[in-house]
């Protein structure tokens, strides 16, 4: 048992409602059970119930114990002074307020139904499993999981888009600037995600504004501010980018990172963050006006399009500076790009719509859906219980439900477990 549960049951009046009383046998009625308070004082606040003959409107505390009041120390604290019902599980002690006179208590086991107390205890106490649920999840109507991942998936966006309304107030609300910074960190991918937000973020975008009419001048900015350009290599290629880092350098008062931020062990080659700050450079070459595209696309099919470019000769037969390969195109593939959608171009979509108080949900409902589903384990144990995963909103939804309702054992919060408790 725990004070949540008393808090969920209180909420939504799941005890008897009528012939209520007190531990001093004073009948009870509710006419409003108030309001849940997030921060310190008591659980709920403007509260209005009727006790014997007397009409009270104040504050309710609730406890496992009674005797936890003074464990506590309400008794000390004057945000207290106005509760006027004390609900317990058990009744352990008799509490005075301040006047002396007994606190009025209400014992809520006596008017739960055993029923609700055993759907808690088999949702909540079963730890081996992926998730509480699992073996009643696909009891639940196939219509309120679909509107529940609809909302987890907003709430996923609203997460994502605290991050990136933090980028917007680092850059005096440069949307452009912040695309290229998201872009960036998503090239990097999980393992170098980090290092090319730092490469990013050591170029002033006005500079790549500048520059982004010349492919050999933009990809000798971003190598050089990687730190790829420091060392001796007599590649014809490399010598020239070297040279034009040296009078961008110099030209803009730049200081570059350390290669050594960028990992490449263990890493297919495709994902080299030297093929990564290649391509980069070549798709703000090839879309100067990138951010007004991305913003105004609606079709998946259209963003593939887009991400179509070709990268420079060079890298088409190498994957680093120092060897040659196999000659490849080396294009984005279509997942990575539909990970660009789901991390990248949606969430900022999202925000900047917000911005000019624009935000159509079902256009954004309709483009997500459009983005093939994940595929990791957490997706994988889900389908194994039966939830499928059909696309984008909902893998990044399942994703929101697993991280933060079923991990930290938000059952009460969740539709889900709502439903199956009540059932």
């Amino acid at each position: 048992m725990t004070e949540d549960f008393l808090y969920y049951i209180w909420q939504y009046k799941l005890f008897t409602k009528t012939d209520l009383f007190t531990t001093d046998n004073q009948l009870i009625t509710i006419s409003k059970s108030g309001n849940q308070n997030k921060n310190s004082g008591p659980d709920f606040l403007n509260s209005k119930l009727k006790i014997g003959n007397q009409l009270w409107a104040g504050n309710v505390e609730m406890h496992l114990k009674s005797s936890d009041w003074y464990l506590h120390k309400h008794e000390e604290d004057v945000n207290y002074d106005a509760v006027i019902l004390h609900v317990v599980w058990e009744h352990d002690a008799v509490v005075y307020m301040k006047n002396n006179k007994p606190l009025p208590t209400f014992e809520i086991s006596n008017f739960v139904s055993r029923e609700l107390v055993s759907n808690y205890s088999s949702l909540m106490y079963n730890q081996q499993r992926f998730i509480l649920c699992e073996n009643q999840i696909d009891l639940v109507d196939e219509f309120l999981i679909d509107n529940w991942l609809e909302r987890l998936y907003f709430e996923r966006l609203e997460q994502k888009s605290v991050f990136i309304k933090e980028m917007l107030l680092q850059t005096n609300y440069d949307f452009e600037a912040v695309l290229f910074q998201l872009l960036a960190k998503n090239f990097g991918l999980k393992v170098n995600g980090d290092s090319f937000l730092q490469l990013a973020k050591s170029i002033d975008f006005s500079v790549v504004r500048k520059e982004v009419y010349n492919v050999n001048t933009l990809t000798a900015l971003f190598f050089g501010q990687a730190g790829f350009l420091e060392d001796e290599i007599e590649e014809n290629y490399y010598q020239q980018l070297k040279e034009e880092y040296k009078y961008l350098k110099h030209k803009y008062k730049l200081a570059s990172i350390s290669k050594n931020n960028f990992q490449f062990f263990r890493m297919r080659p495709q994902n080299f963050p030297t093929i990564r700050i290649a391509q980069l450079a070549s798709l703000f070459f090839t879309h100067q006006n990138l951010f007004s595209k991305l913003m105004s696309i609606t079709n998946k099919k259209e963003f593939y399009e887009l991400f179509n470019f070709e990268i420079q000769e060079f890298w088409k037969s190498h994957y680093t500076f120092e060897t040659t390969s196999k000659e490849s195109t080396k294009k984005l593939t279509k997942s990575f790009i539909e990970l660009l959608l789901i991390n990248t171009i949606i969430p900022l979509k999202f925000v900047y719509l917000q911005n000019r108080g624009e935000v159509n949900e079902e256009s954004i409902l309709q483009l997500i859906r459009q983005v093939s589903s994940e595929k990791n384990s957490v997706i994988s144990k889900f389908a194994a219980v039966k939830i499928k995963s059909k696309n984008a909103l909902e893998s990044q939804a399942l994703l929101e439900l697993k991280n933060n309702y079923c991990t930290k054992k938000r059952c009460l919060h969740c539709a889900i477990g709502n439903n199956l408790l009540k059932s």
